[in-house]
C-alpha cells in the first residue's frame, strides 16, 4: 500500500512539473497586455500597499463606529491607511490580468471566470472605498455623531435597496479568488502553496468602513503578498529594462497624474 501511495505521489509531482513547464513556455510566447513591467509592478506594489494599510490601522477595532472614532482621533493615520488599501486594490487589476493570462495559456475557461470575477470584485471594493472617503469628510465637516447617524442610515438603505450592480457583485468578491486559485493550480501558473495563499484572500472583510479584522485581514493580505510578489519579481527580472522611449512616456504619464492632483474637478 505504501508503494502505491508513493507511486501516486510521484505521478502527481511529475504532472505538476509538466504543467508548470508547459504554462511557462506558452505564457512567455504570448506576452501581451498588460505587459511585463505594468503587470510586474502591479503584482509587487498592490499587495504591499494593502498590507501596509492593514498594519497602519491594526490597533483600532475593525467595525464602523470604532473606525470613525479612530479617524476623529487620528485623521492623518486613518486616511493614509485607507488610501493605501484603496490604492493597492486599484493597482491589483493588471496583476490579476497577468495571472489570468498565464492560466489561460493552458486553461482558458478557468482564466476567464477567475479573472472576470476577481476584477469585478475589485471594482466593488473601490466603490465601497468611495463611501469610506465621503464618510470621513462628514466627520470633518459635521462631526462624529452626525457621521455615525449618516452611516447608520446608509447601512439600512443599502440593506433594503431593491437592486444595485455592486450589491449584485458582492459574491464575486469572495468566489473570484477561489476560482482564480483553482485555475492557477490546475494550469501550473502557481504551485499548490501559493494557490492556497491566493484562495485565502476571499476571507478579507467586505463592506463600508471595515478596518483590519484580526486575524482574517492579516491572513488575507499576507496570502496576497505570497501569491503575487514572487510573480511580480519574476516578471520584472525576465527581460531587458524599458527602452528610453518607454521611460519618456512614463515621465509624461506621471506628469499627467501630478497635474490631475492639482487641476482635477473640485466636485
Amino acid at each position: 500500500m505504501f508503494a502505491k501511495i508513493q507511486q501516486r505521489y510521484m505521478r502527481w509531482r511529475t504532472t505538476l512539473a509538466r504543467r508548470r513547464a508547459t504554462n511557462a513556455a506558452v505564457a512567455r510566447q504570448s506576452a501581451t497586455f498588460p505587459g511585463r513591467w505594468v503587470g510586474g509592478l502591479s503584482a509587487v506594489l498592490g499587495p504591499l500597499l494593502i498590507l501596509a494599510g492593514m498594519l497602519m490601522r491594526i490597533r483600532y477595532h475593525f467595525f464602523v463606529p470604532d473606525q470613525l472614532a479612530a479617524y476623529d482621533d487620528n485623521p492623518g493615520l486613518i486616511a493614509a491607511a485607507y488610501a493605501c488599501v484603496a490604492t493597492g486594490t486599484m493597482l491589483l487589476w493588471p496583476a490579476v490580468l497577468e495571472l489570468a493570462r498565464r492560466i489561460g495559456a493552458t486553461h482558458p475557461r478557468w482564466a476567464l471566470w477567475g479573472g472576470c470575477l476577481v476584477i469585478f470584485g475589485l471594482f466593488t471594493r473601490i466603490f465601497q472605498y468611495g463611501t469610506d472617503h465621503l464618510t470621513f469628510h462628514v466627520v470633518d465637516g459635521q462631526g462624529l455623531p452626525t457621521a455615525l447617524a449618516v452611516i447608520d442610515y446608509y447601512y439600512v438603505a443599502w440593506r433594503d435597496v431593491g437592486w444595485h450592480p455592486f450589491r449584485m457583485l458582492s459574491g464575486a468578491v469572495v468566489a473570484g479568488w477561489v476560482v482564480l486559485a483553482i485555475g492557477a493550480y490546475r494550469s501550473g501558473a502557481l504551485g499548490l502553496g501559493r494557490s492556497l495563499c491566493l484562495a485565502v484572500v476571499s476571507i478579507l472583510a467586505l463592506g463600508t468602513l471595515k478596518g483590519t479584522q484580526i486575524p482574517q485581514s492579516l491572513i488575507a493580505a499576507a496570502g496576497l503578498c505570497l501569491a503575487f510578489i514572487p510573480l511580480g519579481i519574476g516578471l520584472l527580472r525576465d527581460g531587458p529594462r524599458p527602452s528610453n522611449r518607454a521611460l519618456a512616456w512614463t515621465a509624461v504619464l506621471l506628469a499627467l497624474f501630478v497635474l490631475g492632483q492639482f487641476y482635477a474637478p473640485r466636485g
